[in-house]
């Protein structure tokens, strides 16, 4: 039987085709949004889901979604489908036949799941799963996104009156405040927003976004780059907008929008909750400014410019203009930029901020004493009232309504009054800093001294952020002892009381952080019912938030626990007794928090997820709170880090607090009891079962759940042969070949003992099996997990009984030329007797100078099947080999064209194999024969040249031949390579004169004035003959041979070079032929008849071969190659 690599080729080359019609079939892929996603009561739910794949991509594909809830993490609830209406189960089909819950598809591969409104009792994990219509499953059909649903703790709320009046012009400042007690890491954004009269929609004022990025609404772009209109963030949870030129446009109704956000894992940015701030009306009057087309000249004038302390400073102004008398104005006085006091066009006195109290203490009057006279009084004067004074005038129109609009101001010359202080021994003093908590009492006291005279308070207070700004008045007490609060002050209760005639105390009850700033205590000092001096004295006030006084701790006696051991936490709430609202939360890793509890301030209580596990206890102690949180039979779902958050209700506002350090509570599994046995030895014969047991011994529970694997360990590698898992599924390991796992089975017994049956055993078999078991327990709440790994070795032997088949193993060491065909024998001389039995053979190879044994060279296993094991080093051998079967008991190979790197050691193995009962094939018997030692040698250098020593004595212009004969070549596919050389007398260097390649190719190397003549006779004879010799010819001659012989694949080698003998030529003139001639005639007469008789034979050779050619073809011939002639040009040259 002969077998070739074109079989081989075509059996790899269907694979092959098999395989890519396997792999070019695209897997199925089911995607949807990734989780966890927080969401929170009562917003939407919206999951999106797809799935590529399946063959045919342009028809519909169908979905169902499915959910499994915390409390039951493996038992799985139908929802919804969009092949079957009836798909869901009761408690979801009222909702979705009420569209509250959704499948829409968004095309023919994708769909998006809905949930209108979120339920608490809606988290969990959900499934997408995409219907599978086709023959076969490929891929992955079902994908789960878990949904957390949290509270909504989004709290937005506006201090500010809901009604506001203002005119054109003026400004207006609203504030906001904004705050979230999620535990997820969310944004807020915010923004302002105003609802024109008249428009269906409302547009924003100015918003802050999620990502701090601060931005104008549409139409307020102009005023925002005019710094007209400004958002600012007080603190973590107020924003203040101003708008500080209003317009009429800007009537409507205006309120304050916040928004949280939360990063899904896709990291995109999600709205989770939303609210408003109670609508605020805004009305704008409307003013119109009239054209003054007539001049208007206002002066003023004072009655005394250089004053003491105490004294009366008198200003008046007047103003004239066409039609006075008809007309109306508005006039006021003002110290710098302050104004002092305002009379309006029909005379109604209003006075500053900085001046209202003293105008209420009768300090400051301002009348109209004619149509164009207008007086101010201030009196007792203060050091503090120097400066420029301006009157300002500003025409005002009546309209027919009543309403004024005003025109364009005037401002008169100004006037510089100078304030001195007189000699007085009046002082006040008050304490430094002070800080008080939010919510306390604040407490100032003012010591006078010196006092001559009757003393009055005043109060007053300003924002330490604008130093600049003027003080305003909180409470005064005179000197009859009236108390008069100012009017932002009357729902306060503020008292200033006098306990001792040098001591004034001023009492602010439940402060709060805007009430920091800067208090001043003013005392005026009276005589005869007139202020004689004034000194005052003021001290800064820090209010320190009430959220600042409350702490955060989170402890716990032990913080690591057994599965089913509980755990107790305590958060410890430290500072002063106020409703709380406290939430418990677990990380269970770096990206996810999810909470546990909320107990909100008015008693309600929030549970997240499954609240089975946990319990809640409050203790309340003289200086603390301490919440407890208790985690009954702690499974490793309820493992890692705990916070508690606290936020606060003060005076009606929720304000977040820092939460609590993490603490980390690690739960570990019980130590395992589990031990095994089995035997450490085994022993079984080829072809016979064989069964290997594991068995238990001792274990944690008797409930106890068992993963086994069994291992094959060879040459120190470990090989998985099948593995079991805890449901008792059996799996082969991925170097299991399918004909190896039709011999192997795994069963569980009583015990439990675990036995791995081997059938058939075979040689390769043997080894050490090792048996792992992984012990599984339940935690309480019924999830399982692996406590330890334990394992068993067993080393199994495999004997083979004993067999006749003997190979022949006296193969002598062969050795053979290159390119000769080799022939390898192996040869059964006992065993193969049954017509039963059939061999497997395989022929391996090992170069001599390699270290590396059993390379597999080819492969005739016992059902025919030739295959050439893959090695790119011996393709070229595999390529020359061919496999005999002569007899049934021989096996043969044969090495075609033998190379010399063929050689090394080559031996054969056998494999006897038969058909058992069952159809299948068994081993029974191996051998093998070798090493056969083969030794390729290139053929033996035998080439020989006649090297006879010549001497030749020449006249002018007489010709003479150079000979190269060769008498013996190594090889009979032997080409040659000839040149002549030439060395002159006089010289010591040799040059070539004429080279005939081994392609037939011709050189000459001579001058040009040198005629030669090559012939080749006969094989193995190449003449060189030089024609017409002169003097300068003479010199030694000789010729040099090149051997070449074919080298396999296609190659040749230069194998031999032979040198001949020399040929010494002395040409000389014909005088000195004479004279040296010394020969007697008989030598010459010999001579001649020699070359007579050569030449005879010569001619009748080439008459018979014309005569040969003539009846051969009758064609005309050709010039002969070899020819002698006359080489009077130059030939080509190619090599």
């Amino acid at each position: 039987m002969r077998y070739s690599l074109h079989s081989l080729w075509r059996a790899n080359l269907l694979l092959c085709l098999a395989l890519l019609v396997h792999h070019g079939e695209a897997a199925v892929l089911t995607e949807a949004q990734a989780g966890p996603l927080y969401r929170v009561v009562g917003s939407e739910l919206s999951i999106s889901c797809r799935v590529s794949g399946f063959i045919d991509e342009a028809a519909t594909k169908h979905f169902e979604y499915r959910v499994f809830k915390p409390a039951k993490p493996n038992f799985e609830l139908n929802i919804i489908s969009t092949q079957d209406p009836s798909f869901g189960y009761a408690v979801y089909q009222e909702r979705v036949m009420q569209d509250e819950i959704a499948l829409e598809r968004t095309s023919l591969n994708s769909v998006k799941f809905k949930i209108q409104s979120l339920r608490k009792d809606d988290e969990g994990d959900y499934e997408c799963t995409a219907v599978n219509l086709e023959s076969g499953y490929y891929g992955v059909y079902s994908v789960k996104t878990t949904v957390k649903v949290i509270d909504n703790s989004l709290s937005v709320s506006s201090p500010d009156s809901t009604s506001l009046s203002f005119n054109e012009g003026e400004a207006l400042t609203l504030t906001c405040q904004a705050v979230s007690t999620t535990i997820q890491h969310t944004h807020l954004s915010f923004a302002w927003y105003l609802h024109k009269d008249g428009e269906s929609t409302a547009q924003p004022i100015i918003s802050l976004d999620k990502d701090f990025t601060l931005k104008p609404g549409p139409g307020f772009g102009e005023r925002y780059q005019a710094g007209l209109i400004s958002l600012d963030k007080l603190g973590e949870t107020s924003y203040r907008l101003k708008m500080a030129q209003l317009e009429v446009s800007d009537q409507g109704k205006i309120y304050c929008q916040a928004q949280e956000w939360i990063q899904d894992p896709d990291r995109s940015w999600y709205s989770i909750a939303q609210k408003e701030a109670e609508k605020i009306t805004l009305k704008v009057k409307a003013r119109e400014v009239v054209p003054d087309t007539t001049s208007l000249v206002v002066k003023m004038s004072a009655q005394q410019t250089t004053l003491q302390e105490g004294q009366e400073l008198m200003l008046s102004c007047s103003i004239d203009t066409q039609n006075l008398e008809e007309r109306f104005f508005s006039v006021a006085f003002l110290r710098g930029t302050v104004e002092l006091a305002r009379l309006g066009p029909t005379g109604v006195l209003s006075v500053g901020p900085e001046y209202s109290s003293r105008e209420k203490e009768g300090d400051l009057r301002a009348t109209r004493i004619g149509n164009r006279d207008y007086r101010l009084i201030l009196q007792p004067v203060r050091t503090t009232d120097q400066g420029k004074y301006v009157c300002r005038a500003q025409p005002q129109n009546r309209g027919q309504d009543g309403a004024f609009t005003q025109g364009a101001s005037q401002d008169s010359n100004s006037q510089l009054v100078s304030i001195s202080a007189p000699e007085s021994g009046l002082s006040v003093k008050m304490q430094g800093a002070v800080n008080v908590t939010e919510g306390d009492m604040l407490r100032l006291s003012c010591k006078v001294d010196g006092v001559k005279g009757q003393l009055s308070v005043t109060w007053q207070r300003k924002s330490s952020s604008t130093p600049s700004a003027p003080f305003t008045s909180l409470i005064s007490l005179s000197q009859e002892g009236v108390v008069e609060k100012a009017e932002e002050f009357m729902s306060r209760k503020v008292r200033s009381l006098r306990p001792a005639t040098d001591n004034f105390i001023l009492e602010l009850d439940k402060v709060t952080p805007s009430d920091s700033g800067v208090y001043q205590c003013a005392v005026s000092e009276w005589k005869a019912n007139s202020k004689i001096y004034s000194q005052s004295q003021a001290a800064s006030v820090a209010v320190t938030p009430i959220e600042s006084m409350v702490k955060v701790y989170l402890i716990s006696r032990s913080n690591k626990a057994t599965v089913g051991e509980n755990v107790e936490l305590m958060c410890r709430v430290k500072g002063p007794r106020m409703p709380i609202t406290l939430a418990w939360s677990l990380q269970r890793d770096a990206s996810n928090v999810d909470n546990i509890v909320t107990l909100y301030s008015d008693g309600a209580i929030s549970w997240f997820g499954n609240q089975d596990r946990y319990q809640l206890k409050v203790q309340s102690n003289s200086n603390e709170v301490v919440h407890y949180l208790q985690i009954i039979g702690a499974s490793h779902r309820e493992e890692g880090s705990y916070q508690c958050s606290v936020s606060i209700v003060y005076e009606n506002v929720l304000k977040k607090l820092n939460p609590s350090n993490p603490l980390a509570v690690k739960v570990l599994n019980p130590e395992s009891k589990l031990t095994l046995s089995s035997s450490p030895t085994l022993t079984a014969n080829i072809n016979t079962d064989t069964e290997i047991k594991c068995s238990v011994v001792s274990n944690s529970s008797s409930s106890s759940h068992y993963s086994v694997t069994w291992l094959l360990q060879q040459e120190a590698e470990n090989k998985t042969i099948v593995s079991s898992d805890r449901n008792a599924l059996v799996t082969f390991g991925p170097k299991v070949e399918l004909s190896h796992r039709q011999r192997i089975s795994m069963r569980r017994s009583k015990g439990p003992s675990f036995e791995l049956t081997i059938r058939q055993a075979r040689i390769s078999d043997k080894g050490s099996y090792i048996c792992e078991v992984v012990e599984w327990l339940q935690d309480p709440r019924g999830d399982w997990y692996k406590v330890s790994k334990v394992s068993k070795t067993t080393k199994l032997t495999v004997t083979e009984p004993a067999n006749d088949l003997r190979l022949n193993k006296t193969e002598p060491p062969l050795v053979y030329r290159e390119g000769d065909d080799v022939e390898l024998k192996c040869n059964i001389i006992s065993g193969a007797s049954s017509a039963s039995f059939f061999y497997k053979v395989t022929w391996f190879y090992t170069v001599h100078s390699s270290s590396t044994t059993n390379t597999s060279l080819v492969e005739l296993d016992h059902t025919g099947l030739l295959s050439y094991p893959e090695n790119k080093e011996l393709r070229g051998l595999q390529a020359r080999l061919c496999l005999l079967r002569p007899t049934k008991s021989s096996f043969y190979l044969t090495i075609q064209r033998a190379h010399e790197g063929d050689s090394g050691a080559y031996w054969c193995q056998v494999e006897q194999y038969q058909l058992d009962n069952e159809g299948r094939w068994q081993q029974k018997a191996s051998d093998s024969a070798g090493p056969i030692s083969l030794n390729v040698t290139v053929a033996e250098k035998s080439l020989s040249i006649a090297k006879e020593e010549v001497e030749l004595n020449l006249s002018i212009s007489e010709d003479f031949t150079i000979p190269c004969h060769i008498d013996k070549q190594s090889s009979n596919e032997s080409k040659f390579q000839v040149t002549w050389f030439w060395q002159k007398a006089t010289e010591t260097t040799q040059r070539p004169i004429f080279t005939v390649y081994r392609n037939s190719t011709l050189q000459d190397w001579f001058e040009k004035d040198v005629q030669l003549r090559f012939s080749h006779p006969v094989t193995g004879r190449f003449n060189l003959a030089v024609l017409k010799s002169g003097p300068e010819n003479s010199g030694l001659y000789f010729c040099e041979v090149e051997e070449w012989i074919p080298s396999p694949p296609h190659e040749w080698r230069k194998f031999a070079v032979e040198r001949s003998g020399n040929m010494t030529v002395s040409v000389i003139t014909e005088g000195n032929v004479q004279a040296l001639s010394g020969c007697n005639s008989s030598t010459w007469i010999g001579i001649t008849v020699v070359i007579v008789i050569v030449s005879l034979l010569v001619i009748i050779f080439l008459v018979l071969m014309i005569r040969k050619s003539k009846v051969s073809g009758g064609k005309k011939a050709k010039e002969s190659l070899w020819a002698e002639q006359s080489l009077t040009a130059k030939p080509s040259v190619e090599d």
